[in-house]
């Protein structure tokens, strides 16, 4: 269930990923997964079209540490030309596996055309796929969805698409770009995909523990376990699983200590690679998650949001820690 996963010329050493999460899965975050055994941490997707015009916001999210390798890059857009040519730009940075986001269902992404929207046009998302294949010899994987919408699921037409145009894997979200991430994820779709196509297929949706992971493998046999919201607050999930099946035993978050210890790392590591201002500001959500499940925290996380330091933010967690005592 849990083994060495082949992309393309990339080998990883198990087959947990950390799903490509916009505002999330930044560097500092992808590094503490890694630690925690992610086998391959995927990037915030970029905009082939800020690459191309120089988009100064673009660079820190083309950032990544040798410690973090392997990553997937992610790119979105829905022009083929250019999708090829920054693909091809970009080549020479040290990413592994280059992934299309055709799975994105923000408004100002789908209003574009990019995204999801890609759902509702398989022969120009082959194209893209094509193109950006033969302009890059990294592997070209892509992220799809179930569907547009309830009356347009063609996950499996999309796939035997990426399979035939070139991709090395495909990446499979179980709910339809109309549900965004409410409902529950409908696993059957991934198994028609991995029933229809030979590449690798990835499941993604609603894995939150081992036992997850183990119901989506019978349910589906997919090849890989792609790990989104479940990761957010919570980077120790990738060693909860390798846990379990290394000795059976299900193990939660960690004590409160270690979760402070590990948010305040955070911290340090937005502050950074961010700066003051930004870091501390981006580490808000992520204090808040981290805080989920422990006795008192609700009353914590409304407090979070005033913090305007790395200092305030320390001081902030020491007191909780000695009141929770």
């Amino acid at each position: 269930m849990i083994n060495k996963l082949k992309i393309g010329n990339v080998t990883l050493d198990n087959n947990l990923i950390l799903a490509p999460m916009a505002g999330v899965t930044d560097l500092p975050f992808r590094l503490l997964c890694k630690e925690q055994g992610a086998a391959l941490c995927c990037m915030e997707m970029v905009s082939a079209k800020g690459i191309y015009y120089n988009n100064k916001n673009t660079e820190s999210l083309l950032t990544v540490d040798e410690r973090e390798r392997p990553v997937s890059l992610q790119l979105f857009g829905s022009d083929p030309d250019i999708m090829a040519a920054m693909a091809a730009k970009i080549e020479h940075r040290n990413f592994d596996i280059l992934d299309i986001n055709m799975g994105c269902p923000v408004p100002k992404v789908v209003n574009n055309g990019d995204g999801s929207a890609l759902m509702k046009n398989p022969k120009l998302a082959g194209e893209i796929i094509e193109k950006m294949v033969k302009a890059i010899d990294k592997p070209v994987t892509v992220k799809i969805r179930k569907g547009f919408d309830d009356e347009h699921i063609n996950a499996v037409e999309m796939a035997h698409i990426a399979q035939e145009s070139g991709a090395a894997a495909v990446a499979v979200h179980g709910r339809t770009r109309e549900q965004y991430y409410s409902g529950k994820a409908d696993w059957s779709i991934i198994a028609d995909v991995k029933n229809a196509v030979s590449i690798p297929v990835i499941g993604n949706g609603d894995i939150l523990d081992a036992k997850d992971v183990i119901a989506m493998k019978e349910q589906t046999n997919c090849d890989g376990f792609m790990i989104g919201r479940g990761a957010q607050g919570n980077p120790w999930i990738f060693h909860q699983i390798l846990h379990y099946f290394e000795t059976g035993e299900l193990i939660g978050k960690p004590p409160i200590e270690e979760m402070i210890d590990t948010m305040l790392r955070h911290a340090r590591l937005q502050i950074e690679f961010k700066g003051d201002y930004l870091g501390i500001r981006e580490m808000r959500k992520h204090a808040a998650w981290y805080t989920a499940g422990y006795k008192g925290a609700s009353k914590l996380r409304g407090m979070i949001n005033d913090v305007e330091s790395y200092e305030e933010l320390e001081a902030l967690f020491h007191n909780f820690l000695a009141n929770f005592k």
